[in-house]
């Protein structure tokens, strides 16, 4: 598929969004959510209150933003085709891990755990527009190698929360609450794997049972 190269004003848009995003995930970390205007963030990213507004009307649609930011990933329109579930679990933790290893996710984390007793709204777009179209994509997945015979899952949400709550309670939450946390690429390239093999092993289709021939 080509891509669509943008153009020079388009380009000059991405980045100024991104500039916003990134001022605003920084001043709702320093001041709070309902303490940071949109006048501040316009201002900490160098652009005009026009220009802000024009991409984003309410503080809630830049919330909306860095969750999209946060979850967005470079190949997420390429699911892993069913057949081997070795080969596609390994693609998908990698990515996951990728994920979860990013500052600007750590950061989403914090922003709502602050703000869940006053601003429980951002909770939910966090988890309706982040970790639940994630989710489902694994889910989806899951189903697709049971459909295909590859394993036998009866409960594809629950497989989908056992692999992927391997990846995050090692490469990630830790590093939400434990300042200085860090994992090296090697071990989170064997926790994935460790993960996969896990997974892969308990939804196995059974073999053949013993021969009663002779």
């Amino acid at each position: 598929m080509s891509r669509v190269v943008p153009t020079y004003h388009q380009r000059v848009a991405q980045e100024k969004r991104a500039l916003i995003v990134t001022a605003a995930t920084a001043l709702f970390l320093e001041l709070g959510y309902d303490r940071t205007s949109l006048a501040r963030i316009a201002e900490r990213s160098g652009v005009s209150r026009a220009t802000l507004f024009k991409q984003f009307p309410s503080k809630a649609a830049l919330f909306d933003a860095i969750v999209a930011e946060s979850w967005s990933t470079a190949d997420e329109v390429d699911p892993p085709p069913a057949g081997n579930v070795v080969d596609g679990l390994s693609m998908i933790g990698r990515r996951y891990a990728e994920l979860l290893g990013r500052a600007q996710m750590t950061d989403l984390f914090r922003i709502v755990i602050a703000e869940l007793p006053r601003f429980p709204e951002l909770a939910h777009a966090q988890f309706s527009q982040g970790k639940m179209p994630y989710f489902e994509s694994v889910r989806s997945y899951l189903l697709a190698e049971h459909e295909a015979g590859t394993v036998r899952v009866e409960d594809v949400e629950l497989a989908a929360t056992q692999f992927l709550g391997m990846i995050s309670n090692y490469v990630f939450w830790p590093a939400l609450l434990v300042p200085g946390w860090e994992v090296s690429a090697e071990r989170v390239a064997q926790v994935v794997d460790e993960a996969v093999r896990t997974i892969a092993a308990r939804y196995a289709t059974p073999g053949p049972g013993p021969s009663t021939d002779g």
